[in-house]
């Protein structure tokens, strides 16, 4: 596995600059930012990325503002007592991507919000107290606990909610496979521990944020 400063060199040697390589990568937020976030908006940015697996993005930004009027503004406690003819009508709703199984999700993860805020007194504050170097576990723990959070769902929502992140696109994962950290597809247990040990390593090395780290692996390899 090489040091971070070998592979952000083959990233420049293919973008031009450090600042081309780093276009894009958003800063974190700190955790007492994080932390201030609503869990309204958390459960929207669940919403957007269960929405947008498995179609065109677009379509969702199109649809986003009727989407959160349907969804009365994604307000959890309401959103989690959604049950049968409220259920119905939404997957009837024109304003609505109308797949029955997403709409499930969302109210069962606006549940899943209400028992975090419970125990930790809101969900951000649970997203904002999880240290960094676990972040794959907190990517477990979505999964599990989570509907449709899992694989790189989750790992987008932190990212859009501003939590240090990592996101395994394929140009990641190809950088990833080529330095040994893992031989084949990320996701299982023992390679999202090899991940995470390895971007503990480079964020050592380098002193970047995970956000950044990821644009350097992504940028370069061919696959970016």
């Amino acid at each position: 596995m090489r040091d971070f400063g070998e592979i952000l060199d083959l990233a420049v040697a293919r973008k031009g600059s450090v600042e081309a390589v780093l276009e894009g990568a958003t800063a974190p937020l700190d955790a007492q930012a994080l932390a201030a976030i609503p869990d309204a908006q958390w459960l929207a940015a669940m919403a957007r990325g269960i929405f947008q697996a498995g179609i065109s993005w677009q379509v969702v930004d199109r649809k986003w503002p009727g989407i959160e009027e349907a969804f009365e503004g994604f307000d959890p406690g309401r959103v989690s007592m959604y049950e049968g003819e409220r259920i119905d009508a939404l997957v009837g709703d024109p304003r609505v991507i109308r797949s029955g199984p997403k709409i499930v999700a969302i109210r069962d993860n606006a549940a899943f919000l209400r028992q975090v805020a419970a125990e930790s007194g809101s969900f951000a504050r649970r997203v904002a107290d999880w240290p960094v170097s676990d972040f794959a576990g907190l990517l477990g723990w979505l999964g599990r606990n989570g509907s449709r959070l899992g694989g790189t769902t989750g790992q987008y929502v932190m990212r859009h909610m501003g939590k240090d992140s990592f996101v395994l696109s394929a140009s990641v994962v190809a950088r990833l496979q080529a330095e040994g950290v893992i031989a084949g597809a990320a996701g299982s247990a023992r390679s999202m521990a090899a991940i995470q040990a390895a971007f503990n390593r480079w964020q050592a090395e380098s002193g970047r944020s995970f956000n950044e780290i990821g644009r350097v692996l992504a940028r370069s390899i061919d696959a970016a």
